[in-house]
């Protein structure tokens, strides 16, 4: 009785690798059913699983993933990557001048913040003045909600046309800043200037809206 049933399992076995292989040599080039659902990008576009391992592609382009740090964005329109300033940038961006728009970058910086250190005493010892080499003093400092993160903003400089702002988001490992800097603002000096009508601080909002992650 026991040879019999050894026996079946035996031809059931012989049975369905036959199967397989069969099927395999017939169809070896069967499309994989991956699932429908989809990936929404930073720029709103969405892109669906692909490949045989069914894995979503990197989105393209304005779309960039800095996976290092955990955050993607949509890069605004115009401005084109730049070498990197400092060892603290992650990513640079420039907008040359054309006509009557200033000179504009957007750079991105990752601030480890070292224990016994906070996130606010990060911000401070990284928040310097441009002109004075002094630290923007706290009372300077001010909040907002930009797209779905709270941003501490510093102005770090202004000064002979050059207006630098700063947005910084605190994480619970590093502090993350966003610089827009404008270049050749005519009235720079005026204090009711609205900044967020200058290129690079407007540009700068927009791919902050788009931030994923963080």
């Amino acid at each position: 009785m026991k040879s019999l049933f050894l026996g079946i399992l035996f031809i059931l076995f012989i049975g369905i690798g036959g199967f397989m292989y069969r099927n395999a040599v017939e169809y070896p080039n069967r499309p994989v059913a991956c699932q429908l659902d989809a990936k929404v990008c930073p720029d709103g576009t969405a892109v669906g699983r692909t490949g045989s391992d069914c894995a979503f592609p990197a989105c393209p382009a304005p779309n960039v993933s800095l996976s290092d740090i955990g955050i993607a964005y949509a890069v605004p329109d115009g401005f084109v990557s730049a070498e990197l300033p400092d060892s603290a940038s992650v990513a640079a961006y420039e907008k040359p001048a054309d006509g009557s728009l200033s000179s504009a970058s957007i750079v991105i910086r990752r601030f480890a913040i070292n224990a016994p250190s906070t996130a606010l005493e990060t911000i401070q010892q990284t928040a310097i003045e441009g002109a004075s080499g002094l630290p923007v003093p706290t009372t300077a400092y001010s909040s907002t909600v930009i797209g779905t993160h709270r941003f501490t903003v510093v102005s770090i400089e202004r000064f002979e046309a050059v207006i630098d702002t700063a947005y910084y988001l605190a994480r619970a490992t590093d502090v993350l800043r966003f610089d827009a800097i404008d270049r050749d603002v005519l009235n720079w000096t005026e204090p009711n200037l609205d900044l967020s009508k200058l290129s690079a601080n407007a540009a700068l909002k927009g791919l902050l809206t788009t931030l994923q992650g963080g």
